[in-house]
């Protein structure tokens, strides 16, 4: 049985480590004290010792106030900050030997892991194995993922990425495909699957910005035909109208590839259209929402359903907005603990930030206006004032 460290055990690799665990002898070692469901060390010498495969699921942050929960275009071009990592590799190094693979699976820049981070380890092998896994599903994406990224020196399928491809198929569900390339491969494939889903969300969600200026347009019959059109168009995910991208990941993604973009010099600068475009469409929300009434109640303070975490979360970044054009916002959301009694509130606005089965359930005030840019909510839900945002259809007249 293969013997296995898990180096750095926050939100992503506890949960990783807990899916090896029920097939592979685990331990794991984080500078915070955690009760993971396999044993844990003190010293990352300690937690090394004896392992055959070493996984690091390090962060490598930016500074908060590129989070996304409020605007970051106007800020200085800035990559991640690998110190974190850096500092666990040199370590990890000191008591390691080529008998072991260390497998770093930490989101980082092309050309990252060649010229700073594989040069930590000297002293074993190395494979660069970025994870395709979102908050909230963490152990059912671990298991059925969409593929499974591996990075070699020289993106050939070597000893050590059979090793790691054998790991993983003892306990995947879905049979994935396995992309092996190069260290500078790999971490295209990841960073720019993540700014792939803030493309398609800031193009569809400007498609929602036309049907609302232009009138007569239903913004789901644009993108339903476009979701459909898997000729050229790639598949329907991220294809629905709503609130623009969050999450600890997407934006700042974007804002490490407009670094990427200056530094490399290629004349252009898509990434900051993307972001600059998800801020323009949360203002515009926010002015929508003030349109009919000074106080807003935002449904969903999380970046997504299902959720605790309000990293990068459109909401607040929406919110901020609101504030900044003189109005008031408060937040409701059962995921975050945030409630205002919906009994007594005198707020009459409400916009719905994200839609989970708990949102189906709110009984709104009498009188209420209720914003929903996602167009679920009927009139047998709420009888009041529903807005459709982005289906701008004439109604017709019998």
């Amino acid at each position: 049985m293969k013997k296995v460290a898990m180096i750095g055990v926050g939100k992503l690799g506890q949960d990783c480590a807990e899916v090896m665990a029920l097939h592979y002898n685990v331990v794991g070692y984080d500078v915070v004290k955690r009760e993971p469901a396999f044993p844990m060390f003190d010293t990352i010498a300690e937690a090394v010792s004896g392992r055959d495969i070493i996984f690091i699921a390090a962060p490598t942050s930016h500074d908060p106030i590129y989070g996304g929960e409020t605007p970051t275009s106007h800020l200085p071009n800035k990559d991640f900050d690998y110190s974190i990592v850096t500092d666990i590799l040199t370590e990890v190094n000191k008591h390691v030997t080529k008998n072991q693979l260390v497998v770093l699976i930490s989101t980082v820049l092309p050309g990252t892991v060649r010229s700073i981070l594989e040069p930590c380890i000297t002293n074993s092998r190395f494979i660069y194995n970025p994870y395709l896994i979102a908050m909230g599903t963490t152990k059912w994406d671990m298991v059925n993922p969409e593929m499974v990224i591996i990075g070699t020196e020289d993106g050939s399928i070597s000893g050590d990425a059979k090793e790691l491809i054998e790991f993983y198929s003892a306990f995947m569900e879905n049979s994935p495909r396995y992309e092996v390339g190069t260290w500078d491969e790999a971490e295209s494939i990841k960073i720019f699957y993540n700014t792939f889903i803030s493309t398609k969300l800031a193009l569809v969600n400007m498609i929602q910005d036309v049907a609302e200026t232009n009138g007569n347009i239903d913004v789901d019959v644009v993108t339903g035909a476009l979701a459909r059109s898997t000729h050229r168009i790639t598949g329907p995910a991220y294809m629905t109208a709503g609130l623009g991208d969050g999450g600890a990941c997407h934006p700042r993604d974007n804002i490490a590839l407009r670094y990427l973009a200056d530094k490399l010099e290629l004349g252009y600068d898509l990434f900051d259209a993307i972001m600059k475009a998800r801020e323009v469409q949360a203002e515009r929300m926010a002015k929508t929402c003030l349109t009919h009434g000074n106080t807003v109640c935002i449904v969903g303070k999380a970046y997504k359903p299902g959720v605790p975490y309000t990293n990068g979360s459109v909401s607040l970044l929406t919110g901020h907005y609101i504030e900044k054009h003189g109005g008031k916002v408060e937040y409701y959301d059962l995921n975050t603990n945030d409630h205002i009694n919906l009994n007594t509130t005198t707020t009459k606005v409400f916009l719905i930030g994200y839609w989970e089965k708990w949102v189906e359930e709110i009984v709104f005030p009498a009188g209420a206006i209720v914003i929903d840019p996602w167009r679920k909510i009927t009139k047998e839900q709420y009888g009041g004032q529903i807005v459709h945002y982005g289906n701008t259809r004439k109604k017709k007249i019998n």
